[in-house]
């Protein structure tokens, strides 16, 4: 392949890979910020998920408290739509997902053990956040799921551990909007300054985060 299509074909699929819902958000400045709320990432192979108190994701997403009452935690999933609700997954749902994805959800899984407990050794990395940088992230969760005709969030089957469940989600999966991408811009939402065109691996997420968590701080 020549320079000159190499030239006109990055640029194109950095576009695409910028422009796929949901979006990220950007945390309003503060002069300085006071991090002591906690949340936590965890690595499960090939994929990631975030963390979050209960109580956060329910004020903002009401229904959920019908579902799930109130937990101490969620962890919070985006995949594709077939391949994350399939009972045994294989490649050809994986290709199907890299290559003409049918649409994507949210998998949420509500528990009230400590995270690292309740993962029981997988890879989990804490950060904490200021209130404002919590407040963004809130608002980039709220923004992936879809919402119906009426505002309503739909549900799906259950999920595929512990407490949870499967709800439709906004974006279409690919090759350049993996699991990973929203996880990284679950990062960037919560202030991190990170490209997550290029954070497409769950290796590169933790490596990230180990090296650039915020230790807590008392308000």
């Amino acid at each position: 392949m020549s320079n000159a299509i190499l030239f006109l074909i990055c640029p194109a699929l950095l576009l695409v890979a910028c422009s796929d819902k949901p979006y990220a958000f950007v945390p309003a400045a503060a002069s300085d910020p006071v991090r002591s709320q906690q949340i936590y990432i965890v690595n499960h192979g090939y994929h990631t998920g975030i963390v979050i108190p209960g109580e956060v994701l329910n004020e903002a997403v009401p229904e959920l408290t019908e579902r799930f009452g109130m937990p101490a935690y969620y962890e919070i999933g985006w995949g594709d739509r077939k391949f994350y609700q399939a009972q045994e997954a294989n490649t050809s749902l994986a290709l199907q997902a890299l290559l003409r994805s049918g649409g994507s959800v949210l998998h949420l899984v509500a528990f009230s053990e400590n995270p690292r407990s309740f993962f029981n050794g997988e890879p989990v990395i804490s950060t904490c956040l200021s209130r404002n940088e919590l407040d963004s992230l809130k608002s980039f969760l709220v923004s992936s799921f879809s919402r119906s005709s009426n505002n309503s969030i739909t549900a799906l089957q259950t999920g595929i551990y512990g407490n949870s469940h499967f709800y439709t989600a906004e974006g279409n999966y690919h090759l350049l909007n993996t699991c990973n991408k929203w996880t990284a811009k679950a990062l960037k939402s919560s202030g991190f300054k990170v490209y997550p065109s290029v954070m497409l691996t769950s290796s590169i997420i933790m490596k990230y985060l180990k090296d650039n968590r915020h230790p807590c701080a008392h308000p």
